[in-house]
């Protein structure tokens, strides 16, 4: 399989300004993005981080787990011909036109992201 690595996590906070403060000053964790709303904080060392996701729900089925693979295309393709499906096909995304994702989803409908790494 061509999935090889998870990238952040999605957690749900009040602020993300005052949640990174936090992580950063509490746990040591380093600030890996730093965004309007893509702020991701991590474990030094660590590829994968929490994005700090403030004050609003993830939509139905979305577990704000992203995924990374070195061919997005070949895996989007290789995932359908094993009947997993899909419920945002692979384009370019809505912030940054040169940045492409896809959406699938498990059985129970829960949802993961799908980026190049």
């Amino acid at each position: 399989m061509a999935i090889s690595k998870i990238a952040t996590i999605a957690v749900m906070v009040s602020d993300e300004n005052k949640a990174k403060k936090w992580y950063k000053d509490k746990l040591d964790f380093n600030v890996m993005n730093d965004e309007p709303h893509w702020i991701v904080v991590g474990p030094k060392g660590s590829d994968t981080g929490f994005h700090l996701c403030s004050d609003e729900k993830l939509e139905a089925g979305n577990q704000g787990i992203v995924l990374l693979s070195k061919n997005l295309e070949k895996t989007c393709k290789e995932l359908k011909t094993k009947g997993v499906a899909f419920t945002r096909e692979l384009s370019p995304s809505e912030w940054d036109k040169k940045l492409s994702y896809a959406v699938f989803k498990d059985l129970d409908g829960n949802e993961f992201w799908l980026m190049s790494s």
